[in-house]
């Protein structure tokens, strides 16, 4: 197995715990994996140079939405490179994808990053 795909299953068993009851709320989200993120996504998201992103949540939260919402599909994307560089612990690296994934899930679901903050996954 590649570290590609041991990360792509890492990512996979790390949406296999968030709860049933949310799961429906996901069915359009798109989940990727990229090596890293792109020059402009950091400069838009005002990422200083000496630090990585590890995901972005790319879309419209549920919250924001009105009835008649007919945005693209949502996406959740995933850097793998920065992750591993930053985690080399196999186990410290599980836990910051889970962490990683329940962060940007958390954007779709409309929690911004100060009501993250307070929950502890910021």
């Amino acid at each position: 197995m590649t570290r590609e795909d041991a990360f792509h299953r890492q990512v996979r068993e790390a949406l296999a715990r968030i709860p049933e009851a949310f799961r429906p709320y996901l069915e359009n989200v798109e989940i990727q994996v990229e090596d890293w993120a792109p020059d402009d996504l950091l400069d838009e998201k005002g990422v200083p140079e000496d630090e990585d992103l590890y995901g972005v949540y790319l879309g419209t939260p549920l919250t924001e939405r009105g009835h008649d919402h007919q945005g693209l599909p949502d996406r959740i994307v995933l850097y793998r490179v920065p992750l591993e560089e930053d985690f080399s612990d196999p186990e410290e690296l599980r836990r910051e994808i889970v962490v990683t994934v329940l962060h940007e899930v958390a954007h779709h679901f409309g929690l911004d990053e100060a009501r993250l903050e307070e929950l502890g996954w910021g």
